[in-house]
């Protein structure tokens, strides 16, 4: 089977509803996934605005997700560590958890890039209050394989 990742939310390449930007609830996604390599330890999800003014714009980063996961629940909440030994990061917002697409006004369409990476650890090892940017970085060593959904998004 091959390595799927899905949400329920918005298709590929679509508009990101209201409910999961700055204009809305902010509340994370939903996500689904199957068929991980059999040698997944565990996943990490990243997101980030490949079309912000200063650069990439990291909006979340949830790690350490255990390999027997196939989804991520809408709403996550915004704490450093939750259940199972779930963690997230600091995104570049300053703040714990999910930050939904907010784009400066009139600034066109941005690309946000919802990308799931099967992992060969289990845990990365990372201190606490991490960033988005350490997260990205400590992964890059331990992707088997990587899944992508981009979303769209104006204000």
């Amino acid at each position: 089977m091959d390595f799927k990742l899905t949400t329920s939310a918005f298709n590929n390449d679509a508009i990101i509803p209201q409910r999961y930007t700055c204009s809305g609830a902010d509340v994370s996604p939903p996500f689904e996934w199957q068929g991980a390599p059999e040698a997944a330890k565990g996943f990490a999800l990243i997101c980030e605005d490949s079309d912000a003014p200063g650069g990439t714009f990291h909006h979340w980063a949830i790690f350490d997700i255990p390999a027997g996961w196939q989804q991520l629940a809408e709403g996550i909440p915004r704490a450093e560590t939750l259940a199972e030994g779930l963690r997230q990061a600091v995104n570049d917002f300053g703040k714990i958890g999910y930050g939904g697409p907010c784009p400066p006004k009139g600034h066109g369409t941005h690309h946000y890039h919802f990308q799931l990476l099967a992992l060969d650890v289990a845990n990365l090892g990372l201190a606490a209050r991490v960033d988005c940017r350490q997260v990205a970085s400590a992964v890059r060593a331990h992707i088997l394989a990587a899944k992508e959904i981009v979303g769209i998004f104006s204000r």
